[in-house]
């Protein structure tokens, strides 16, 4: 009896499908319940306040004061520029009239 199970897993010359379709069907199990059990416990351990990967030792600052000053000095430069073109200190040439 043992011989014969493992008889559908032998090489030999001829092509044997049945032993290809269950050692792929096999293994697509195999990898088919881990990826469940990855999952549910991934589930798990977040849905119970858990950390997945190494946790934060220290916190990163949320933004620093020098950048938010680069972002309001350019959006102050693009304010001025608006109100150039709204004053009539530039002129609008439109090419197409």
């Amino acid at each position: 009896m043992n011989n014969s199970f493992f008889k559908h897993f032998r090489y030999g010359e001829n092509i044997n499908p049945v032993r290809d379709w269950l050692i792929m069907l096999t293994f697509s199990v195999i990898v088919l319940a881990g990826i469940i059990v990855w999952n549910i416990w991934a589930f798990d351990t977040v849905a119970k306040g858990g950390v997945i990967g190494t946790t934060a030792t220290s916190t990163p600052a949320v933004f620093s004061q020098s950048s938010l000053n680069t972002i309001n000095a350019i959006f102050a430069n693009r304010a001025a520029e608006k109100a150039k073109y709204e004053t009539g200190t530039y002129r609008f040439a439109d090419p197409s009239q």
